[in-house]
């Protein structure tokens, strides 16, 4: 099979254990995200497989229908919504799925930008390497209040992290989580207002849906304390357009970090958070450890394996494959 695999930034799938499996295949590996839909079918032409690092690239139906060679796309994730499947059925493009991995990288790069974030760490690193000695104090972890909006498998891990430091766990979201929550010791807000309110560090945590875009609003934001800070290494729009930074700019929260962004990749600083002087930004570095990636790509190579014996699994759109 002709084979491309996209969105690989850090150069990871050649250098994954995973990648001797397919020698006998013709590999070909994309390290940035082409969204214009002419450039991505012009790059796409004559592949049969394609392989998609997480929800980086969208396929619409105007680019699947423009690649007649097209048979089979593995997602290393467990989401759809970026891929036009029925498109895919109707062209015959299996659709597999992956979702190897946990939340532990997640939920220590979360710890990461809150230290970094509170102690001020880029910055005062930046200093000492232009010659200079500490000028900004830091906020301390104890005693203050971590709130957790979605007590899902990172938010858990982010609370006991927090709860070791001798913090407040205050956990707001839908009642299953929030039963889970309780049921592990935590306090659960009053209501959602309470939440924001209340918290000094806040953590999102949220899966973003059609029911849940946009879910934090201005109005939520402004009701934080101008001291807190405000931290999303889930996904940029569970946050309402624009709201993060007319809030910030407003000084309520005072602070935020965030991993993740509207449209991505953020070539040459272009969105206008990364020019605040009360954020943190790292570039989707979420999941994006080596242990993660190897574990993504195994799995990819299970699938493309499997699809090349004539036995897909994990398949999205079963009608594809019975065609």
């Amino acid at each position: 099979m002709k084979i491309a695999v996209l969105d690989d930034y850090a150069d990871a799938f050649r250098t994954a254990p995973a990648f001797a499996r397919l020698s006998e295949h013709e590999v070909t590996v994309f390290r940035d995200t082409e969204k214009e839909p002419e450039a991505l079918i012009a790059r796409l032409a004559g592949m049969e497989a394609l392989v998609l690092t997480q929800q980086r690239s969208p396929l619409p139906a105007a680019v699947i229908e423009r690649l007649p060679r097209l048979r089979f796309i593995m997602e290393t994730g467990r989401h759809t919504g970026h891929i036009a499947i029925d498109a895919c059925t109707r062209q015959g493009v299996v659709v597999s799925t992956g979702g190897a991995g946990g939340p532990d990288a997640t939920a220590e790069l979360t710890w990461g930008l809150i230290l970094a974030a509170l102690r001020h760490i880029p910055e005062e690193a930046r200093r000492l390497r232009e010659g200079q000695w500490q000028a900004i104090a830091g906020t301390g972890l104890k005693g203050r209040t971590l709130g957790i909006y979605a007590y899902g498998r990172i938010g858990a891990m982010v609370a006991r992290v927090g709860a070791a430091f001798g913090m407040r766990v205050l956990c707001w979201g839908r009642e299953g989580s929030l039963q889970r929550a309780r049921d592990d010791g935590y306090e659960v807000a009053a209501n959602r207002e309470a939440l924001f309110a209340e918290s000094d560090v806040l953590s999102l945590h949220i899966v973003l849906n059609d029911a849940t875009r946009g879910i934090v609003t201005a109005a939520d934001l402004a009701r934080m304390k101008p001291g807190a800070l405000l931290v999303n290494t889930s996904r940029a729009p569970i946050i309402a357009p624009g709201a993060l930074l007319a809030a910030l700019e407003a000084g309520r929260p005072g602070r935020a970090a965030v991993d993740v962004f509207d449209d991505e990749p953020v070539l040459g600083a272009s969105d206008p958070l990364i020019g605040l002087p009360n954020i943190l930004c790292t570039p989707h570095l979420g999941y994006a450890t080596r242990g993660v990636f190897d574990a993504l790509y195994e799995v990819a190579v299970d699938r493309l394996l499997a699809f090349a014996a004539g036995a897909p699994v994990d398949v999205a759109n079963p009608g594809a494959a019975k065609g």
